[in-house]
Order: C-alpha cells, then sequence, then structure tokens
C-alpha cells in the first residue's frame, strides 16, 4: 500500500517527581492526552508499542488500557527502543497491518530508587555475553566511562567539552517548565562535583525520574480528520552493534553511525537540513559520539563543535530542546520522549524554548552501552 505516516499526537504524564504514581498509571495518563491531542479515541487504536514493564509487556500495558490491537511490537533493545518500534509501526501502518498505532511507556525509577527497589529493566542478569563482565563489577556507566576515555586518547577531547554538553542541557531546561532541574550550571561546577566513574561526575549523568510518555501514528488517509497539522516520519534507520564490550569494535563509534546513514538516506534530506535534534544523553559522551556519527560534524570534531554552543537554544544545532534526560527528565528509558519533545518543536508548541521555524527533526535513540541504535527523520 505504501500509505504515508504521521505523528498525530504526543504527550506526557506527570513527570519528575510523582511520588505516588504507578507506572501503569502513568502509561494511562500519558496514552489518554496523547489521543486526546490527535483528536482521537481508544477505539480507534487498532496497534499497540510498549516495553520494559511486565512479563508481556505489550499485553499487560494493552490490557490496563483497555485495548485488543491487532498489531502490536515490544522490541527491547533499551532506550532505543521507541524509535526501533516507531519505525516497525510506520511499515506496518503503510501496509495496512495497522491505521492507528499507540506507543506508550511509564516508568517509576526515581521513586524505585527511593523505595529501594531495584529497576527491571536493569536487572541484566550474568548469563550469555555478559558473564564475561559482570563478575568484574563493570557497570553501566563504567562502560561508558571507558569509551569516553579511548575518545579523549584518539582526538584529545577535554573533559571541559563533554561537560559543555551538561550545561547546553541545563541552559535549555531552563526554558522549559517541565524540567526537573532547571538551575544554571557551569562547567567548573560540573567538573567539581562528586566522582561517579571516571572521568564522570554527577552532572555527567543522566537524572533519575518518575514519567510517561505516548505517541499516536496514523496512516495518511486518516489526517483530514484530526485537529492538527502531521508531523510525517520521513526516515528512520535501526541498527544493533554488539552486548560484550570485546566485540565494540571501535569505542569512539557508535550504531548511530549506521542508523543515521540509513534514516537520512531514506528521507532524502542531509544533517545540513536538520533545524532541531533530540538526541539520547544518558551520559554525556553517548551525546557527543551520536554527534558525530548522525554527521553533524567529522568524526573527532564533536567535542569543538559542542563547544561553540551549538546545542544551545539559538546555537547552530539547538538539541535536547527541553533539556535532556540531563537536565528535563529520564524515567528509565527516554527514547519516547524524544520523539514527544520533536513533534512539538515542529508544531511550533515548545513555548519559550521554540526553535524559530523548526520545519525538520532528527530523533535518535540509543541503547545499552552503544548496543542499538534507532534514528528517524521528521519533518512538517
Amino acid at each position: 500500500m505504501s500509505r504515508r505516516v504521521a505523528i498525530a499526537g504526543v504527550a506526557l504524564s506527570d513527570v519528575g517527581r510523582v511520588d505516588d504514581a504507578t507506572p501503569y498509571g502513568l502509561i494511562a495518563q500519558s496514552s489518554k492526552r496523547a489521543l486526546d491531542d490527535a483528536g482521537l479515541t481508544p477505539q480507534d487504536i487498532d496497534g499497540f508499542c510498549s516495553t520494559g514493564l511486565g512479563v508481556l509487556p505489550p499485553v499487560e500495558a494493552a490490557e490496563f488500557l483497555g485495548l485488543r490491537p491487532r498489531w502490536v511490537d515490544s522490541t527491547a533493545v533499551g532506550g532505543s527502543a521507541w524509535e526501533v518500534m516507531a519505525a516497525h509501526a510506520t511499515d506496518a501502518i503503510a501496509e495496512g497491518h495497522a491505521d492507528v498505532v499507540l506507543l506508550s511507556y511509564g516508568s517509576t525509577s526515581r521513586s524505585d530508587l527511593r523505595r529501594k527497589m531495584r529497576p527491571a529493566n536493569l536487572d541484566w542478569g550474568s548469563r550469555g555475553p555478559l558473564q564475561w563482565e559482570v563478575p568484574y563489577g563493570h557497570t553501566l556507566i563504567s562502560k561508558y566511562a571507558m569509551a569516553a576515555r579511548r575518545h579523549m586518547h584518539e582526538y584529545g577531547t577535554t573533559m571541559e567539552q563533554m561537560a559543555e554538553i551538561s550545561v547546553s542541557a541545563r541552559y535549555n531546561a531552563g526554558f522549559n517548565p517541565e524540567a526537573q532541574e532547571r538551575d544554571p550550571i557551569t562547567i567548573d561546577e560540573v567538573q567539581s562535583g562528586r566522582m561517579i566513574a571516571d572521568p564522570f561526575t554527577k552532572l555527567h549523568c543522566c537524572l533519575r525520574s518518575d514519567g510517561g510518555a505516548a505517541a499516536v501514528l496514523v496512516a495518511e488517509d486518516r489526517i483530514a480528520d484530526l485537529p492538527k497539522a502531521p508531523v510525517w516520519i520521513l526516515g528512520t534507520g535501526e541498527h544493533t552493534s554488539h552486548m560484550a564490550l570485546s566485540q565494540w569494535e571501535d569505542f569512539t563509534t557508535g550504531p548511530a553511525a549506521v542508523a543515521g546513514k540509513m534514516a537520512f538516506e531514506r528521507s532524502g534530506l542531509t544533517p545540513a537540513d536538520i533545524d532541531v535534534a533530540e538526541l539520547y544523553d544518558a551520559f554525556t559522551y553517548m551525546l557527543l559520539t551520536e554527534i558525530e556519527d548522525l554527521g553533524f560534524c567529522e568524526k573527532g570534531e564533536g567535542g569543538a563543535f559542542i563547544e561553540s554552543g551549538a546545542l544551545r537554544l539559538g546555537g547552530s544545532l539547538p538539541t535536547n530542546t527541553d533539556g535532556g534526560g540531563l537536565s528535563a527528565c529520564h524515567p528509565g528509558m527516554r527514547g519516547l520522549f524524544l520523539i514527544v519533545e520533536a513533534v512539538r518543536q515542529l508544531r511550533g508548541e515548545a513555548g519559550e524554548r521554540q526553535v524559530p521555524n523548526a520545519e525538520t527533526a532528527c530523533v535518535s535513540g540509543t541503547g545499552g552501552w552503544f548496543c542499538s541504535n534507532g534514528t528517524m527523520i521528521l519533518g512538517r
């Protein structure tokens, strides 16, 4: 059928510090808001995507919402899962397997930490490839820390340049009333913070947040019925790289280098055509590598690019305009939140943080420790 596909509705639940919520309640809240935003009802939904919650994630979440979808996806590849599932949903809608697909997620990772509960999505166990790393205490952040050191060795990237990623995120968050942290910070404050995993201090690391997000994808023949202008999905790409660090060929290049190239080629656009970028930033080094891998600058030049202030609102590539996972919110897996912010920017609904005349967006989610990536190119 090859129908075009658009994002018709997006929404967040209450986010940040939501002490009394449950993940299912946050899924329901964000889903209802996204459907209201799209001018649709639960009866319109015939496809559903969710992951990261329960034994059978999409089945449990769909049942809680009262849905009986005829098409479903629950691809679990970490924080990039939402971009990957959105790509799958786009293909399904294009071919007529579904007409309206809801993507929804909820997490209480901050509240769970306060209750001393171990987050399910971080319980990776010690079988398979990880058995060679877990006994040595090789934590998630230490994997990023090692990779960051390699980039510094190869290209002369400095910690001050990576600290600017946190400073830029906080600058953008200052214009977002929903951001969890809004007070300005400096590079010196980032660098003088408590060391978490050398070379990362606390402010090089994402927040722990509660929150949910949802997006509604529709076939082009539904657009005439909707109250708001569509945001079109112009191109997508997905790629997996490795699980064990010993199988990662180059610590300075992530899977976005492959997924991003596919997404740009399929969209017919180039990095120079992008007005706003929403990129996964669990740690500062993750975003630096994505910037390079997606082609916004040459490999090894990410530090200088970021140092120029390019990521800030008003910069050459406004990135994570809501404040990102470093300052706005990071509820376990943030990929769906990237899509929500990109759509708001392209609709001109971002308030004080609005990028003027934004027409195109690059959304790129990375999962694990550069294990997977899903990239989407969106346009008005």
